[in-house]
């Protein structure tokens, strides 16, 4: 059974997410359709960060991934040399 802060932390990802996806689709779906001169505009980033961040991101994720496999075979290799 989970613990109330693992709920806690669990429900806040699941929020964030939620508010990131609902920020990034109004940016890239909608914002192109809305006069540039509307005050929507003013809070949210120039539409060359929503190809920019998200590569950025994935870089990111790549290398965070490629580094604990890294560090896994790694450990595993010098498990085996002590055995």
């Amino acid at each position: 059974m989970a613990t109330w802060t693992d709920r806690a932390v669990g429900m806040g990802l699941v929020v964030f997410s939620i508010l990131l996806f609902t920020y990034y689709s109004i940016w890239v779906i909608v914002l192109p359709f809305v006069n540039s001169d509307h005050a929507i505009h003013h809070y949210f980033l120039p539409r060359e960060y929503s190809v920019i961040l998200p590569v950025v991101a994935a870089l990111v994720l790549v290398l965070f991934i490629g580094g604990f496999i890294t560090v896994v075979l790694w450990k595993n290799k010098q498990k085996k040399k002590v055995n």
